[in-house]
Order: C-alpha cells, then sequence, then structure tokens
C-alpha cells in the first residue's frame, strides 16, 4: 500500500508539472489565436467581439497570468478547453472526442497484438535457440522494424491501394456511408483500417521480440530455471510460467509507455492515410496555429502516458514483490 501511494504521489506532482507547463508553453510562443482568427474576417471586427474569441480561446491578455492560470485549472478539471480555431466554432473536447476513439481502435489494438506477438515470437526464439524462429524470423522482424512506417504505408498504398485496389487507403470509412453499428459500417471501418494498421504492426513487432529474446536468454540461466528442469517439469510450463513471466517485466513499463503515446495516434501514418485520428487532428492544429486544441492535445497525451506509466509500476509490483521492497 505504501508504495502504491508513493507512485501516486510522484504521479500527482508530476501531472500538475505537465498541466503548468501546458499552460505556460503556449504563451509563450508568437501569434495570438484570436488575432488569427481575425485574419479570417480581413480584421473587421469590432474590439467587444475581439475579447469574446480571447476568452473563447484561453487567451484573455485583460486577465493578470495568476487569474488566468487559476482560470485554466478550473477548466482543465472541467474538460472546458476553449473554441477550437481550426475547426470553429466546435468545441474542443467535442473535437478531441470525434478523433480519439478512431486513434485508440487502430493504434491501441495494433500496438496490443504487436507487444503479445512480439512477446511470445521472442519467447519461442530465446528457448529454442539457433532453431528457424530465431535464426531466421527473429532478424527479419528486426529488419522491419527500422523501416519507417509511414515508408510502409505509402508502399501499401502504391501496391494494395492503387495497383490491385484490394483496400481504401484515405479516410476512415467512405463519405458516403452513414456512421452506424451495422455490419457494413463495421466491414467498411475495418477495411479502412487494414493498411494502416498493418503498416504499424510490421515496423513495431521486431522491436518487442528482439527485446523479449535478449531478457528470455539472461532468465534462462538462471538458477530458478534450472531447478525446474532439474525437477523435470514440461518444457512448456518452464518457458512460460517461470522463464517468460520473469523476462517479460523489463518490458512492461515500455509496453505502458507504448500504450500511452497511442493517444498521440502514429501522426505520419495518419497524414498518409488521411485517417481521422487524433495524430491527423494534432497535425492540422500545429499547421493552424489552433493552439487550444494543441493545448488539449498535449496534455491528454502526457496524461495518457503517466496514467500508463503508473499502472505498469503497480503491474510491476503485484508480479514481481522484490521492486517492493527495492523501492
Amino acid at each position: 500500500m505504501r508504495f502504491v501511494l508513493r507512485r501516486a504521489g510522484f504521479f500527482l506532482v508530476t501531472l500538475w508539472a505537465a498541466v503548468t507547463l501546458n499552460f505556460f508553453l503556449p504563451r509563450m510562443m508568437p501569434g495570438n489565436p484570436a488575432l488569427a482568427m481575425m485574419a479570417k474576417f480581413h480584421g473587421k471586427i469590432n474590439g467587444q467581439a475581439l475579447t469574446a474569441l480571447e476568452i473563447n480561446f484561453g487567451v484573455n491578455t485583460r486577465q493578470s497570468l495568476p487569474a488566468q492560470y487559476v482560470h485554466y485549472l478550473g477548466n482543465t478539471l472541467t474538460g472546458n478547453w476553449g473554441t477550437s480555431l481550426f475547426y470553429y466554432p466546435e468545441s474542443v473536447s467535442k473535437v478531441v472526442s470525434s478523433g480519439i476513439f478512431w486513434t485508440l481502435g487502430l493504434f491501441g489494438l495494433t500496438t496490443i497484438l504487436a507487444f503479445i506477438l512480439g512477446t511470445l515470437t521472442g519467447a519461442i526464439a530465446a528457448w529454442r535457440r539457433d532453431g528457424a524462429m530465431d535464426s531466421i524470423v527473429t532478424p527479419t522482424l528486426v529488419i522491419t522494424s527500422a523501416i519507417p512506417y509511414f515508408w510502409v504505408g505509402m508502399m501499401f498504398i502504391l501496391i494494395f491501394g492503387l495497383q490491385l485496389g484490394w483496400f481504401p487507403y484515405e479516410g476512415g470509412f467512405n463519405i458516403t456511408d452513414t456512421p452506424a453499428f451495422n455490419p457494413g459500417y463495421v466491414a467498411d471501418v475495418f477495411q479502412h483500417a487494414v493498411l494502416p494498421g498493418l503498416a504499424l504492426l510490421i515496423t513495431t513487432i521486431g522491436t518487442w521480440t528482439l527485446t523479449m529474446r535478449n531478457n528470455m536468454v539472461t532468465t534462462i540461466a538462471e538458477d530458478y530455471v534450472k531447478m525446474a528442469r532439474a525437477k523435470g517439469l514440461p518444457g512448456r510450463r518452464i518457458m512460460l510460467d517461470y522463464a517468460a513471466r520473469n523476462a517479460v517485466l523489463p518490458n512492461l513499463t515500455g509496453f505502458a509507455m507504448s500504450l500511452g503515446f497511442v493517444v498521440s495516434g502514429a501522426i505520419l501514418i495518419e497524414d498518409v492515410f488521411n485517417y481521422p485520428g487524433v495524430g491527423y487532428m494534432l497535425l492540422q492544429a500545429v499547421q493552424n496555429e489552433d493552439y487550444p486544441l494543441m493545448q488539449a492535445l498535449f496534455l491528454l497525451i502526457t496524461v495518457a502516458v503517466l496514467v500508463a506509466i503508473l499502472l505498469a509500476d503497480i503491474a510491476t509490483a503485484v508480479f514481481d514483490p522484490r521492486t517492493r521492497s527495492a523501492r
């Protein structure tokens, strides 16, 4: 319990620092979202309207900085992140909620699948040293992990999208479809997710395979594994319960951080495929100086990574009691 409280305290302090930094960074950047919106109307807007825009965008320069900070904290706690400049007059909360599910559905599942398949492949490759899995599959996956995933995505578009026409390669669904939970719409969404999902899977699975293999090689040499073999336990049980269970622990934090960064999406992949996720949304926000949307997305990414790391620390402490005493 003390360990959990310590980690929770560290989480809260880090979260406060991230929220504070997220407040000051946009205000240190040149420009003003309200003035940028004014430019769209060629400056034909009165002072009262400009003040209203500044309040909507959270940059009310007529307030003192401490007052803005208190107001910002209150809005952050209630999820009121202002109005998006690029998607005006939509609120930032509505814009983010419209893209987060696309990102979590595609890249969340892809990250989990890459971790599971890579971990199993690495465990088998280490258990059967110098076998086909270790000599052929592992080096191949490591090579593919060094290839930029956006380049793989462009090759998929060229081959499977343009030349063969097997899969759609733009957007999350056909624009003529009406979003609804029915077999036709679900199948259409799945078809649009195949190419970007495969591009990410192929280029990320090798990292988990290599790290798990190296961890397994070290774990297999431990005394408790040798003792399990001396007792005559089945090889599968030794591999899973004794070797793999302990070898996977160092990867939990990395996996948690990967899940945290899922919220940011794969920006280049979403841009290549015009996928309507948070990554594509973040790129649009940066290009169009949409400060309220950028601020909300940066904060969302930070919180997701912190929560993922906290859960990974707790999971590590549950699976390996030695970490509780060490900390």
